[in-house]
């Protein structure tokens, strides 16, 4: 695992510095979307599928950077839609970038080869490519040939020009451990990015292709083979060690989903960016107006096959966090 130790020591004083101050309820991480608009149509995405109006808007730089100083979180996650079709993405990142935000620029990678020059690397920006699978897996992912090659062409040229480059890979039911391990393993060993972000694939209700995401046995099954003979030491993963181990079903969390919380166009969105449940105009409002106890799984339906990092990733950061045992461990990784 290579979660970079400025990263982990800054999330970590972060978390320290709200306990002491009696915070129960605080983000790690924001997820900003400053668009809906995307220049591809993937299957397992629901974002595009809002009317023409809505995908024509796109957020304005102020706006954005007031919601990520007003949530205080030292993360942020840009993603859409497609961020890189938004004018002055470039601004949001220099502004985040500038206060010492770790951003993670989530792309499709097919705008980078005309965006590049307007961004400079830094140890507080990555660019966040999705590869959700080698080529002829990828491009039926995102239901666009060629896309893979030059996905993997634009992470090539971000290395050359010293970026820091992490991926985002979703795994559905037509994936096996054989097929997780080949990606892992050309993204760390071939491609040699710098982290690797896994997810398992849920199926919330916006999402076109409905039959292919995975269940929490499947999940659990899937990674503890993929895992298994050491192959979560040796990548690169951008993932707490019990986050790997609740991936494997070794052990259970609550969702803690206020604690990566999401600001699009609507405003703050309940309770979490793959569920809408109407937005809150304030972080504030999201936090004291949400029944977080209502949501998760065993106690909304919606949510029962649900493994997503942004409901369960933050949960096991405040478990390592409040454990030497666990504090040692992702330190040693790391």
């Amino acid at each position: 695992m290579s979660i970079p130790l400025r990263q982990s020591v800054r999330v970590g004083t972060h978390i320290l510095r709200n306990k002491l101050r009696g915070r129960d309820k605080f983000p790690l991480l924001l997820e900003l979307e400053p668009l809906f608009a995307c220049n591809l149509a993937c299957a397992g995405c629901g974002k595009i599928q809002h009317p023409a109006d809505v995908l024509k808007r796109r957020m304005p730089v102020e706006q954005a950077v007031a919601a990520v100083e007003e949530c205080g979180a030292p993360m942020v996650s840009i993603a859409g839609g497609e961020p890189l079709m938004h004018p002055q993405i470039d601004r949001i990142v220099a502004e985040l970038v500038r206060r010492r935000k770790f951003v993670f620029l989530c792309t499709n990678a097919l705008l980078i080869p005309k965006k590049i020059d307007r961004f400079e690397p830094s140890p507080y920006f990555a660019w966040a490519v999705h590869i959700d699978g080698l080529r002829e897996r990828h491009d039926e992912s995102v239901c666009k040939e060629g896309v893979f090659d030059e996905a993997v062409a634009a992470v090539r040229e971000c290395r050359r020009r010293g970026f820091r480059v992490t991926t985002n890979t979703t795994f559905f039911n037509t994936d096996t451990p054989q097929t997780v391990i080949e990606v892992l393993d050309y993204l760390n060993d071939d491609l040699e990015v710098d982290e690797m972000m896994i997810s398992p694939g849920y199926a919330y209700d916006k999402a076109p292709d409905q039959e292919h995401f995975l269940g929490v046995q499947e999940t659990r099954e899937l990674f503890r083979k993929a895992f298994a003979g050491g192959n979560r030491k040796r990548w690169r993963l951008n993932h707490s060690p019990l986050f790997l181990d609740f991936l494997e079903g070794k052990v259970d969390f609550p969702c803690t989903a206020w604690a990566i919380p999401s600001y699009s166009l609507f405003g703050w969105q309940r309770p979490c960016y793959l569920m809408s449940d109407g937005y809150a105009q304030t972080y504030r409002e999201l936090l004291d107006g949400t029944d977080w106890e209502s949501y998760g799984r065993g106690r909304d339906p919606r949510c029962a096959n649900c493994m997503a990092h942004c409901g369960y990733e933050p949960t096991a950061v405040f478990g390592t966090v409040g454990s030497l045992k666990e504090s040692l461990r992702a330190l040693r990784s790391t």
